[in-house]
């Protein structure tokens, strides 16, 4: 067999082409970036961060989701580590928190400001032995208190506390909020047990960030990756314990045994989770992948900017090639492709999603960010911030060496 025998294709990728004008009939602030990730998650800007270590954590994925895409958060961490930065995540906004944090009576002060800090809020409802209301404490009430042993019921606010029931809507709490100068209002029954907690943070934030991509009950969106290590129906039980709303089997070969039979797995214990299945470059891969129980397929094998798969291992599909192919594919089973890596500008995008994608995922466009988890450095004056691959020595000795080996 001849060596041209044995070419695919000729295949391109981001450089090597241009998208020609056409005519339009909208003006460009009528276009819609909405995007279908999957049938539960829409996402109002197709930008996902990837699950890197040196890109996204809680603060990251918090801005993500507030402009109207995603983060995934990275598991180069333990799994109580990883399920409580999504746990941030789903905390940080709320149309009524339905689980707020409570104090008793007889906790201390000292177990109130941590309890403030840990979760970074600015007050607590305290409640009795069957959830019933009592009482209310701020910032206000433990600022420039000293005696830290002091018990919560001394300094609480007991009477005259701004209340309303479960059928209150952010516009009538909003309202409420405003008459009474108050920052929360607490949501109780018929028994005066407390039910919820709207704040107005919530609501400003609700005004400041329009385009936010939020779950049916108001929380940010936040996805996790996850490996095909012995631990990960553990992991997975944890992060979707803490409200995690899509997980990414996070290999770079998506089309291995291991890969497929850890999807199936997930799949078969997790029947309704959102599951990412990747990285692939194949229509077969796409087909196998489908098959196991992902519903969102991540295209790209050596891209990346920092990635040097196709360097060290010499394999690959140049990117926009992958696109197509696997877009061809999974278009027929309803299911979305994600362009992971290579994206350096832009244009970038545009050509990733006219090839195919409903979403493109970032790295190193997003590692200098300050949301972002990389160390901060200072050379010659100016401000920088580490980036690594999750092929890395440093990387994998943190966790990610599943992802290779």
């Amino acid at each position: 067999m001849s060596i041209h025998n044995k070419i695919v294709e000729d295949a391109i990728t981001f450089d090597d082409v241009l998208l020609v004008p056409a005519y339009s009939d909208i003006l460009p602030s009528q276009v819609s970036l909405r995007s279908r990730l999957t049938d539960k998650i829409t996402l109002n800007v197709p930008i996902i961060s990837a699950a890197m270590d040196t890109v996204t954590e809680a603060d990251l994925a918090i801005a993500m989701a507030r402009v109207g895409g995603i983060g995934f958060i990275h598991k180069n961490m333990s799994i109580e580590e990883q399920a409580a930065q999504v746990y941030r995540v789903k905390r940080s906004e709320n149309g009524m928190i339905t689980d707020p944090v409570t104090l008793t009576k007889d906790h201390s002060l000292a177990e109130a400001r941590e309890l403030m800090a840990h979760y970074r809020i600015s007050g607590l409802p305290v409640v009795d032995e069957q959830n019933k209301l009592i009482g209310i404490i701020t910032n206000r009430d433990v600022k420039y208190q000293e005696n830290l042993d002091m018990r919560v019921e001394e300094i609480m606010t007991k009477e005259n506390i701004i209340t309303s029931d479960k059928s209150t809507n952010l516009e009538q709490a909003k309202e409420i909020l405003l008459k009474n100068r108050v920052e929360k209002l607490p949501i109780v029954d018929d028994e005066y047990k407390l039910v919820g907690l709207i704040t107005i943070k919530d609501i400003d934030n609700q005004l400041e960030y329009p385009n936010a991509t939020k779950d049916d009950s108001g929380r940010l969106i936040v996805g996790a990756g996850v490996g095909v290590g012995e631990d990960t129906l553990e992991r997975v039980q944890a992060l979707v314990d803490a409200g995690v709303d899509i997980i990414a089997v996070d290999s770079a070969h998506g089309h291995s045994k291991g890969v497929l039979e850890k999807v199936a797995e997930i799949r078969k214990h997790f029947p309704d989770l959102d599951i990412v299945g990747g990285n692939i470059v194949t229509a077969e891969a796409a087909t196998d992948l489908i098959k196991a129980g992902a519903n969102v397929l991540k295209v790209g094998v050596g891209p990346g900017s920092i990635c040097t798969t196709r360097v060290v291992a010499g394999v690959g599909v140049p990117q926009l090639s992958a696109i197509y192919n696997v877009y061809e594919l999974a278009e027929k089973h309803n299911v979305t492709v994600i362009a992971d890596g290579g994206i350096k500008l832009s244009g970038d995008i545009v050509k990733a999603i006219a090839s195919g994608a409903g979403a493109v995922m970032l790295g190193s466009l997003l590692a200098g960010t300050d949301e972002s988890p990389g160390e901060e450095i200072i050379f010659q004056g100016r401000k920088f911030k580490a980036y690594q691959g999750m092929g890395s020595l440093s990387a994998m000795k943190r966790g990610g060496k599943d992802r290779y080996f």
